[in-house]
């Protein structure tokens, strides 16, 4: 296993954890998976996941509570919303989740929950 494929693991790891009707920020999963200031990478690796996987990838927001918009993801974007919104997330303003509300708090560390 390369370390990326390796790093991604761990990112999906934490981000089958994160349960419905709750989001974390990427920043976040980063520091769960052990992968401190790699809040990019938590991107990268979850451009990668195929929409109908078992990794629940819309769960993952921006630090303001926001998805992150791209033509690249080819409208998954707005099927993020919509999947958000069908697992009782409701949206400020048309575009932001109240983070205090809705931003899952693990009562695990990174260490249970990566399984290093």
């Amino acid at each position: 296993m390369t370390d990326r494929s390796s790093k991604y693991q761990k990112i999906y790891r934490v981000v089958r954890k994160i349960p419905s009707g709750m989001v974390l920020t990427y920043g976040h999963v980063a520091e769960l998976a052990g992968l401190y200031g790699k809040a990019r990478l938590v991107g990268y690796a979850l451009f990668r996941v195929e929409i109908a996987s078992d990794i629940p990838w819309q769960r993952v927001v921006n630090a303001k509570g926001e998805i992150s918009y791209s033509i690249a993801r080819c409208g998954g974007d707005y099927l993020q919303k919509t999947l958000l919104e069908g697992e009782g997330i409701e949206f400020k303003s048309g575009n932001r989740i109240d983070l205090k509300k809705y931003q899952w708090q693990p009562s695990f560390n990174a260490i249970d929950c990566v399984d290093i």
